[in-house]
């Protein structure tokens, strides 16, 4: 099996992340770090959630994870709620309020990119377009794995 080379592998990751970073910044989400986006992101798309299992899948440890909770929390953007199989286990859910923020910075951060998009050659789109399987791809292969 042929591989990339080691050049265009780092390009790939270096672009990638240059591309989220750069698409982060809204309006919206003005006061909200990297670490409460994203799991107030997780929340709304995926909740309720188990604590735990909102840390397994930020990758923060407990103690973060509260911190950031209670943060979103008195910004009315989540709320903690008693499990209802598991009494001593809080779940996690998004707040109207949550999921409203968090339509808003997707809609920025997409309008964002199709500003640029619409900027670029029809040729060029018609790339992007056709890799896009393939990089949807490589994410879900790489799903829940660590370097």
């Amino acid at each position: 099996m042929a591989q990339i080379s080691i050049d265009s592998s780092s390009r790939l990751r270096a672009v990638v992340g240059k591309l989220s970073r750069r698409l982060r910044p809204t309006l919206a989400g003005t006061g909200l770090t990297p670490t409460r986006i994203s799991v107030l992101f997780t929340v709304a798309r995926m909740g309720p959630l188990r604590l735990s299992e909102l840390a397994e899948i930020e990758g923060l440890n407990p103690t973060m994870l509260s911190r950031v909770i209670a943060e979103l929390a008195a910004q009315d953007l989540v709320r903690r709620v008693a499990d209802p199989e598991d009494r001593r286990a809080a779940l996690v859910d998004a707040t109207p309020a949550g999921k409203q923020l968090r339509e808003r910075i997707l809609s920025e951060r997409s309008d964002v990119l199709n500003l640029q998009l619409a900027q670029l050659s029809a040729a060029d789109r018609r790339v992007l377009e056709e890799a896009l399987p393939v990089l949807e791809g490589l994410a879900e292969r790489l799903k829940g794995r660590r370097a």
